[in-house]
């Protein structure tokens, strides 16, 4: 009977246990709504060529070829425009994922965005990002 309980009570701690990772990993609170725009500055860097054809957050599988990216909060779908602060050359972007997971990188760009920004060869560029409309 003692044996039983125990055996309940750890089923119970890993069952909630696994719906707080499952919670971790859902997307955190977006921008308040009343804030027409979202600007951002930071370290940016790109998918490896690993993560092509895998599902990304939102479902979706991962097109190094498409112009994609991953960011913490923002909603999937929100267009972004993304700005090399060395070069200033931009590209738009569509969230689709979730990430980057490494700390002090804001966004993660697929291989064509990074490309278009001239960050192949560094792998990581300080870029600013803004929402677009």
């Amino acid at each position: 009977m003692r044996l039983t309980r125990l055996t309940a009570l750890l089923l119970l701690a890993l069952i909630v246990s696994g719906c707080a990772d499952r919670q971790a990993t859902q997307p955190t609170k977006t921008p308040p709504a009343t804030q027409d725009r979202f600007s951002q500055s930071g370290k940016a860097s790109y998918y490896a060529r690993m993560h092509h054809g895998q599902r990304t957050a939102n479902g979706e599988l991962h097109d190094q070829n498409a112009l994609v990216a991953a960011h913490r909060s923002l909603p999937f779908g929100t267009k972004v425009r993304v700005t090399n602060e060395q070069n200033g050359k931009q590209v738009v972007v569509r969230i689709n994922d979730r990430g980057p997971f490494r700390r002090g990188r804001i966004i993660d760009l697929s291989r064509a965005a990074a490309m278009q920004l001239d960050m192949l060869k560094s792998g990581v560029a300080r870029v600013r990002i803004e929402t677009l409309p």
